[in-house]
């Protein structure tokens, strides 16, 4: 059944939140509330306009030129049950899907696989690139590619099973 996901907003072409011309979705709630965000209003646990996933899929079809969909925030790993179902979707149709979060990648796969979190585990493998890392506004830069401040990485499938693996011989050796 689908419950809807809470957005605090849809942008229908952008060319700046991941490669290509990608269809954008701005998740209500977000647990990092970083000073200096660019989303202030996407913080609230609460609020937002609820979209159905055949109702965002049917406004993300009607644009051929689309090459994927961007989750953005808020925090898109509060609603990744919801979003694993669109991002495979979105890859039935050829998409590609790129989800930004304030968490660093290898604690979010550390502790989604602590709390057996499936669906956030999926949300990370149905993610093509992954942004990560809190906003930092001293580390802002604005000649960065699709991203606010230098400690935010852009993560690739391959980049994060080398992080993976490098964290699992760190342990190993430890």
């Amino acid at each position: 059944m689908d419950k809807g996901i809470p957005l605090a907003g849809i942008i229908e072409e952008s060319i700046v939140d991941g490669y290509g011309l990608r269809f954008v979705l701005f998740t209500q709630g977000c647990p990092h509330h970083c000073p200096g965000c660019q989303n202030p209003e996407t913080h609230p646990l609460t609020g937002g306009t609820l979209y159905s996933i055949p109702m965002l899929l049917d406004a993300y079809k009607k644009n051929p030129l689309l090459t994927g969909m961007t989750f953005s925030g808020g925090e898109p790993f509060l609603h990744a049950p919801q979003l694993v179902v669109l991002a495979e979707a979105v890859h039935s149709l050829g998409g590609s899907i790129v989800t930004y979060t304030g968490y660093v990648f290898e604690t979010l796969y550390e502790q989604s696989r602590k709390d057996n979190d499936y669906a956030r585990l999926n949300l990370l493998e149905q993610s093509d690139i992954l942004i990560d890392g809190p906003y930092i506004e001293a580390e802002r830069d604005l000649t960065l590619l699709f991203r606010g401040s230098r400690n935010q990485r852009i993560l690739d499938k391959t980049m994060r099973s080398q992080l993976l693996t490098k964290s699992c011989h760190a342990l190993a050796s430890s």
